[in-house]
């Protein structure tokens, strides 16, 4: 392993972090953190218990480090897209569920519209155990594609409760298309070979791929097993590359190849949570966020997750980093440096108050191993 080296510049006091989404808006960076739940006093160390009547937590960027800036009600928080159709801006929040025991997993998710540094409610959508929107353009067509569910075995979602892609109509957004699911979790918005693809990752159900077929998207490639966590598509040496994570089954590398993507490498085992790709003028990093090994009632959070660099055709380990539950990263550049925002869920106790970090990243220590 190299000596690219992540360098902790700031720990955020956080609950169940699920997710992290850093943007620009009239000049401000900010970052946005929804959490999952907090922990309830006397309540015993379970991943599926504590309270989530929770904010989300909005920081903005002062040169150095992230500050408060606002909160916003999102209950039981597990994910924030920051999107804009022409000039206005909108930020999409996913709610997982709400309350402090019984939950409710049938609840709304809310996307807010940014004015003048505000974060007003633009539309509220019912949702059912919500986990992630991906927002991606067709033409001049704006989708927004909802991840959620939760069903066990064989049993089929109720109506209203399988994954969907939202159009905007121009004022709000309507529902377009359901697709085949059980327990969401994922969204890539895939275009090669003059196709546009929609990755769609599930615990329930094989994962798979959509393909636009210029009305509707079409079933076009299914995946081996389940519990299906994320997708991240890259290039990288003239190619295009598919990373598939699993919770419970091995995290693969994909190759784009006579029309479908065929497996090419197997990255690690069960753990897989998320992906960053980051972009550098030397060829790109990848980072895996892994979120734990066990059972949800016997979970083991504290792993190490990975950052790769492409090597001759195979993905080279080149830093590794603590997590705790780890659920997701985003990178971003400022004043010159690049920087690591890593959400983490739960402690090694298994209570949902644990730190997520900023890292500032040095990749030169990368370049000067690898000369």
């Amino acid at each position: 392993m190299s000596n690219l080296t992540l360098h902790c510049i700031q720990e955020l006091d956080t609950s169940g972090a699920r997710a992290a989404e850093v943007f620009e808006h009239d000049g401000t960076r900010y970052l946005v953190v929804p959490q999952l739940a907090q922990d309830v006093a006397g309540q015993p160390a379970q991943m599926t218990l504590g309270n989530s009547d929770v904010d989300a937590l909005v920081y903005r960027w002062n040169g150095e480090r992230f500050v408060e800036h606002t909160r916003l009600a999102v209950p039981g928080g597990e994910d924030a897209a920051f999107f804009r159709i022409g000039t206005r801006a909108f930020l999409a929040t996913a709610s997982l569920r709400t309350g402090s025991g019984p939950y409710a997993l049938d609840t709304h998710s809310t996307i807010f519209e940014l004015i003048d540094g505000r974060f007003d409610i633009f539309q509220r959508v019912p949702t059912s155990a919500a986990k992630q929107w991906a927002h991606f353009q067709i033409g001049g067509r704006h989708f927004l594609a909802l991840a959620q569910g939760v069903t066990h075995g064989d049993t089929p979602l109720p109506p209203g409760a399988e994954s969907c892609i939202f159009e905007w109509d121009g004022e709000r957004f309507v529902k377009f298309q359901t697709v085949h699911s059980g327990w969401g979790y994922n969204w890539a918005f895939i275009e090669v070979g003059g196709q546009q693809l929609l990755a769609y990752a599930d615990q329930a159900v094989p994962s798979h791929l959509l393909r636009w077929n210029g009305e509707a998207f079409e079933p076009f490639q299914t995946f081996e097993g389940k519990s299906g966590r994320a997708f991240c598509c890259f290039e990288a040496e003239g190619a295009t590359w598919l990373v598939f994570a699993c919770l419970h089954e091995n995290t693969v590398l994909l190759r784009w190849t006579d029309g479908r993507f065929v497996p090419h490498q197997v990255l690690s085992g069960p753990g897989g949570r998320e992906f960053e790709w980051m972009a550098t003028a030397d060829g790109g990093r990848l980072v895996q966020v892994n979120f734990l090994h066990g059972t949800r009632e016997a979970p083991i959070p504290q792993l190490q997750s990975v950052i790769y660099r492409m090597q001759d055709g195979q993905l080279v380990p080149v830093a590794e980093f603590p997590t705790s539950g780890g659920t997701d990263s985003t990178c971003f550049e400022a004043e010159g440096q690049r920087y690591l925002v890593v959400t983490n869920s739960l402690s090694g106790e298994v209570r949902f108050r644990t730190p997520s970090r900023v890292y500032r990243l040095d990749l030169a220590a990368d370049d000067k191993e690898s000369a």
